[in-house]
């Protein structure tokens, strides 16, 4: 996987696995962030998946002024810090402005660059500027072979440490489809292509003003995701969804994760097997 070397901290490279993304939505607090940081690391060891912690220390892009934000940008910044020092694995967190970039890069190993953000070139340019390893959403609204420009716009700022990330493209105005062509399309530029299997079965835009979702999906994405042959996967979990303050309504509930990664795991020896 190109450049993945290059992410301090990330283990088990050499087992051939996909690279697996994962934690809450939205850092909700130090007790809560380090159990799930525990439980999925303890998995990807037994496993030997490379993984990355993740965790939003701020959410910017809310339906609704009441709609949980974060505990505080220092104080999540510094959790997910601690996570990794504890731990000894890489986490990243989603940025939404070029002073955030500068910001969260004193705290984090990957900047990750939110859908509705991907093409915001200053952006772009300024999460490239910090030397580390940029992860872009795909724009829901945007086709794979568009994405090209926002790597080329980070490598053309003397950053060639990228990966892209599938999250679903809009169908309709109250739900996403994945359209698997587009992996081996984006894979296409030389860089990193992740699933993220649990933003691409939202339901946005409800009446309510709460997103949807359908989390009973995440294994069937994911397996399809593993067939096409993405290189990592992207899932929020939880050991609560209901209670969980962002994007519960699709996550994974954290007790069903080791079971599937058993499965998926297979799946992916068995597909490089007949790749070869």
């Amino acid at each position: 996987m190109s450049h993945l070397e290059s992410i301090y901290k990330l283990k088990h490279l050499n087992s051939q696995h996909f690279l697996l993304i994962a934690g809450p939505c939205a850092i909700e607090s130090e007790a809560r962030s380090f159990e799930i940081a525990d439980k999925v690391n303890q998995i990807c060891d037994r496993l030997k998946i490379p993984f990355i912690f993740k965790g939003s220390y701020r959410k910017a892009n809310r339906s609704r002024l009441d709609s949980f934000t974060g505990i505080g940008d220092e104080k999540a910044l510094n959790i997910l810090k601690d996570i990794s020092t504890h731990f000894n694995i890489p986490v990243t967190t989603d940025i939404h402005s070029p002073e955030e970039a500068f910001i969260a890069a004193k705290y984090v190993d990957i900047l990750q660059i939110p859908a509705f953000l991907c093409r915001q070139t200053d952006l772009l340019v300024a999460a490239a500027q910090t030397g580390k390893y940029v992860n872009v959403k795909k724009g829901q609204f945007l086709s794979p072979e568009s994405m090209k420009y926002a790597v080329q716009k980070i490598q053309d700022s003397g950053n060639r440490k990228v990966m892209l990330t599938e999250r679903g493209t809009t169908f309709g105005y109250q739900d996403l489809i994945v359209d698997f062509r587009g992996i081996p399309t984006m894979q296409s530029y030389d860089v990193p292509v992740i699933l993220d299997c649990t933003h691409a079965l939202q339901q946005p835009n409800q009446g309510s003003g709460v997103t949807g979702g359908r989390p009973e999906m995440i294994e069937t994405i994911a397996k399809a995701g593993i067939a096409v042959g993405v290189d990592g996967l992207f899932i929020e979990t939880h050991p609560d969804p209901k209670s969980a303050k962002s994007d519960g309504a699709n996550m994974l509930p954290l007790d069903r994760l080791e079971a599937m990664l058993d499965q998926l795991t297979l799946l992916r020896k068995a597909v490089k097997v007949y790749s070869r």
